[in-house]
């Protein structure tokens, strides 16, 4: 009697396993969580806090707590976006001999620090919905404050004014591709590992929607200075890891004349993007407003982020079909020219 193994859609055996691992990353990062709320505590409280200047209304950090721990998990969700993706580019790169760590222990981590990603920026937009309830329910009832805060908080394009109708909008967006393209990863087997691999690397999108949200929606970093500054200088390293990535693919990855174009233009637009960043913290001028002036309006609207929505799936479904052609031609012998 023949035995036939199926794949399985989700393997959540290796979820909980990963899920046991990422315990101890998710209490440091609860710890750095409770450390960053304290900091911004302190700010509002002294009245040193930017964000007061934006919002005068929150200056009392005991009434608007709840906001500022919103704030709080924000930060620390980009922090640890930004550990998730570097440890990526890490692992999908040949190892440099320097490397003092292995490529598996180095991919632990990439999958522990991924799951806690996603519960930071889910817990992120919670306490949002939380302050949200609570300022609605100064006018209205609670069901109607629960709702209407459900509504501004998890439906993309539904927050109405000012720059969080973009800045949420763009925010939602990276934590819903994030939950997916994220847990991917355990259905890798059904879906085939080339196929998941071609996921995984649109995954850097939902990294970049993080940033763009921060930068035109963290208080913080409102106006030009350095902390914005700073915020930009951190994705230098992501960058030198892609342009590293890029010129050192594993050996077993095919090498087309099409990938060799792409690699080429990703590279140079890799270097712009460098280039552009070294040039805002030379000069000082990072795109953050200025304080006492009246800057211009959005330049992007809730019409161009779908868009841009409709343009990343329609690159994500050619790159995936690419790769299933790939690979019916490497199973029937045939030449890809």
């Amino acid at each position: 009697m023949t035995t036939v193994r199926t794949r399985k859609k989700f393997d959540t055996r290796e979820l909980r396993a990963d899920l046991r691992t990422a315990r101890l990353d998710a209490t440091i990062a609860l710890l750095v969580t409770l450390a960053v709320f304290g900091w911004l505590y302190y700010r509002v409280a002294t009245g040193t806090s930017p964000t007061i200047v934006v919002m005068p209304d929150l200056a009392d950090p005991g009434q608007y707590w709840m906001y500022w721990m919103c704030q709080a998990f924000g930060w620390t969700g980009l922090l640890w976006a930004w550990i998730t993706v570097v440890l990526g580019l890490l692992r999908s790169s040949r190892s440099p001999r320097w490397m003092p760590v292995p490529q598996h222990t180095i991919e632990k981590w990439h999958r522990a620090t991924s799951l806690t990603t996603i519960g930071l920026m889910f817990v992120h937009a919670a306490w949002l919905f939380a302050e949200f309830v609570r300022d609605y329910s100064a006018t209205a009832g609670t069901p109607e404050s629960v709702w209407r805060a459900f509504v501004d908080t998890f439906v993309p394009s539904a927050y109405p004014s000012g720059t969080g109708k973009v800045a949420i909008f763009i925010g939602l967006l990276a934590l819903y591709l994030a939950i997916p393209l994220g847990l991917a990863f355990y259905s890798r087997r059904w879906l085939r590992p080339a196929v998941w691999r071609a996921l995984h690397a649109s995954i850097i999108v939902v990294y970049a929607l993080s940033v763009w949200h921060t930068l035109l929606y963290g208080t913080n970093v409102w106006y030009e200075g350095s902390f914005r500054t700073l915020v930009w200088s951190m994705q230098l390293p992501i960058a030198a890891l892609v342009l590293y990535r890029l010129a050192n693919l594993p050996l077993s990855r095919q090498r087309t004349r099409a990938t060799v174009a792409f690699r080429l233009v990703a590279g140079l637009f890799v270097l712009g993007f460098i280039a552009v960043i070294c040039a805002a913290v030379i000069s000082g001028h990072d795109g953050g407003r200025t304080a006492g002036v009246s800057g211009l309006g959005l330049n992007v609207t809730k019409a161009n982020v779908w868009w841009g929505l409709v343009a990343f799936l329609v690159a994500v479904a050619l790159s995936v079909g690419r790769v299933r052609r790939l690979r019916r031609t490497a199973a029937t012998g045939l030449v890809d020219p």
